[in-house]
């Protein structure tokens, strides 16, 4: 059996998926508390709030705390001579080598979050799937971007 992929995403990616999952949290919080106004307005029990209110307490504890750890913890890859090696997941963890020679090409992007934190995320497309490397330090994502680039260039040049 293969070893597991020996390099981590930046730590910073803690702090934007926890940033993210908090935004989305205040917006379920808007659509709860709207339920709130809505059973208030229209005589039904209250059960229906603290209902909504519970789910959301839920939601945002196991999004903002729990979830963004167990992905940290299980997001490993690494780049080899003739494939990439992903593994992820969260209660799955799957396991993706992806074939050089299937790499057509590899872009790296930042969303707002992304950029506060000088991170940035690669992805990797073939003619059937994109993959994505997320949330590394900026110069490391570069550097992957075009160490990739060329593994691909060169397996196209040899075949």
């Amino acid at each position: 059996m293969r070893d597991l992929p020996k390099n981590k995403i930046s730590l910073k990616a803690l702090t934007v998926w926890r940033l993210s999952a908090l935004i989305s949290s205040i917006i379920f919080l808007l659509v709860v508390v709207g339920v709130g106004i809505g059973v208030y307005f229209l005589d039904f029990t209250y059960w229906i709030t603290v209902g909504a209110a519970i789910i959301w307490l839920i939601f945002s504890l196991l999004s903002i705390y729990i979830i963004p750890k167990i992905r940290h913890r299980v997001w490993r890859y690494e780049v080899h001579e003739h494939e990439i090696d992903l593994q992820f997941g969260l209660f799955v963890i799957k396991r993706v080598l992806v074939p050089m020679v299937r790499v057509q090409h590899v872009d790296t992007h930042q969303g707002p979050l992304l950029r506060k934190y000088n991170l940035a995320s690669i992805e990797i497309s073939t003619a059937a799937t994109k993959h994505e490397i997320p949330a590394l330090d900026l110069q490391e994502a570069d550097l992957l971007r075009d160490h990739i680039s060329k593994l691909a260039r060169v397996t196209d040049d040899d075949v």
